[in-house]
């Protein structure tokens, strides 16, 4: 295994049965110039929240996530992402992860994107509705690191990437994810209507928490959302 930035290993399929076969992967840390293929990825990734949160049409969801991922601070910076390529160097899948510890100033970071990009007319209810989104996907507690933005691209799901990259990004490091196993807890969220995710990530040894308070009655149906922790020993 190499032990440098990038590492090549090659992982089973995500799902039983899957027809394509093993992936040969190359992982790294995501760089600022990654922002056109990755922004894509991170918009697949939550497509009803960006769009709820956003409010404007994927191709502007999209050049926005662009423009936050280029820069070098945020929840959307290139700097919590991690990614995967395949043998030819195309980025087929992204994860980020969110320390706890890290996240004081994202709430007034994300309103200076906003006003950058949209301007103070549509930032408004923009925040607005992103006060509504919180509650329904919360920001991770100092000693929690929060995993989200995972996504992979079309022709590779159901090949293993995801398993590779999560792995990956565990063993090699990322801040909050690898290191600090007794002491930080890995939580993640996926909607409830996505039980393909949901079975992928009980599959890795995520379990369901219970929802520390009720739903907002401002947020659509469609956003409901199991958040769900990270227990290794399921894995073993």
């Amino acid at each position: 295994m190499a032990t440098g930035p990038e590492a090549t290993l090659v992982f089973p399929a995500d799902a039983p049965g899957a027809s394509a076969p093993p992936p040969a992967l190359t992982f790294r840390a995501a760089r600022a110039e990654d922002a056109a293929a990755v922004a894509p990825l991170v918009y697949a990734s939550g497509e009803r929240e960006f769009r709820f949160f956003l409010g404007v049409s994927s191709g502007e969801c999209v050049a926005f996530l662009r423009d936050a991922f280029a820069l070098s601070a945020g929840r959307f910076s290139w700097r919590r992402h991690r990614v995967a390529l395949d043998a030819s160097g195309e980025i087929v899948g992204v994860l980020a992860a969110h320390d706890g510890r890290d996240v004081r100033a994202d709430d007034p970071h994300i309103a200076w994107i906003l006003l950058r990009h949209f301007g103070l007319r549509r930032t408004v209810p923009m925040l607005l509705r992103g006060l509504v989104l919180e509650q329904e996907l919360p920001k991770p507690k100092r000693s929690q690191t929060r995993v989200a933005h995972c996504a992979v691209a079309a022709a590779m799901r159901g090949t293993g990437v995801f398993s590779a990259l999560f792995g990956d990004a565990r063993r090699t490091g990322m801040r909050g994810l690898a290191g600090e196993p007794d002491e930080r807890e890995i939580v993640l969220d996926v909607l409830v209507s996505n039980t393909r995710a949901a079975a992928l990530y009980r599959r890795h040894g995520f379990v369901e928490v219970a929802r520390p308070r009720p739903r907002s009655r401002r947020s659509p149906d469609d956003l409901e959302s199991i958040r769900m922790r990270f227990s290794p020993r399921m894995t073993d």
